[in-house]
């Protein structure tokens, strides 16, 4: 049986070495298999707006969008740990806000942990939901609500300057009692540099190996977005294929009428049926 894992196994799992592996989930169904695979965490991530609902970006996404899904995944997750991923201007108004959304995410979605993206400049609210004993994960390098800032989807922390404030950012995050700290699109040397230099474990997607754990999302995976492939991307089976194979498969049987068969039907008494007549 797979042991729960818990806000409290991030730091346990770091000390003993060992890698976490999170992934995206958005539904019921797929939040199932996760666990039953034996995943540490799934994060319900805003870019669901992107291989969900179609967006170009994550940043039309809603509040009501991401406890929709969170609701969903948290009833299919029996073990493993999930983390709600906060949109874009819930968290970026005012202290207060902040307080009231993540709350949302933990009292009415059942998450267990909220991700924001950003340093220094959202400290001060991480420093309020700790205070508030929700869990936090931090998000740093390309943080996808700030893609309009940087001008696109590019790696970060390549110059001297932006490497220096990403390792701040970290240990600033570190001290405000984030749980974890999500690295994306950054330099593997950098990645590993903050990775011995904080105690919280860090998460990375398409930042090395050297990380205490990876995330990707499910949909590239398993091959089902059709949409941007980034570098970092590993694809483990070709599932969307498979679906649209199977899905042709099945237009071609009830086109030709060999779907349903005998065995796919119920029967009734012949007697009943003469008395219809």
């Amino acid at each position: 049986m797979t042991k729960k894992f818990t806000v409290t196994s991030f730091k346990k799992f770091k000390e003993n070495k060992e890698k976490i592996t999170m992934i995206t989930a958005y539904d019921y169904t797929t939040a199932q298999l996760m666990d039953e695979a034996g995943i540490d965490t799934i994060l319900v991530g805003d870019s669901l707006g992107m291989v969900m609902l179609g967006y170009d970006n994550t940043l039309q996404v809603t509040m009501e969008d991401m406890l929709h899904h969170t609701k969903a995944v948290v009833r299919g997750a029996k073990n493993a740990l999930v983390v709600g991923d906060m949109p874009f201007m819930s968290y970026h108004v005012s202290i207060e806000d902040t307080l009231r959304n993540a709350g949302r995410f933990i009292k009415e979605a059942g998450a267990h942990a909220v991700k924001l993206e950003g340093g220094r400049d959202v400290l001060d609210k991480i420093q309020a939901l700790v205070k508030a004993q929700i869990p936090v994960v931090g998000h740093l390098g390309l943080t996808p609500q700030s893609v309009n800032m940087f001008g696109g989807f590019k790696v970060q922390g390549k110059s001297l300057e932006q490497a220096k404030a990403i390792i701040e950012d970290a240990k600033l995050l570190e001290e405000a009692g984030v749980c974890a700290i999500v690295l994306e699109c950054v330099p593997q040397a950098l990645a590993q540099l903050i990775s011995e230099s904080i105690t919280v474990p860090t998460i990375g997607i398409g930042a090395g190996a050297d990380c205490d754990g990876q995330v990707l999302v499910i949909q590239d995976v398993l091959g089902m977005y059709k949409g941007l492939s980034p570098k970092f991307v590993k694809q483990y089976r070709d599932v969307g294929t498979m679906m649209v194979e199977g899905i042709a498969d099945y237009i071609k049987e009830v086109k030709e009428g060999v779907f349903p068969g005998q065995e796919h039907t119920f029967k009734m008494k012949d007697e009943v049926l003469d008395k219809l007549y």
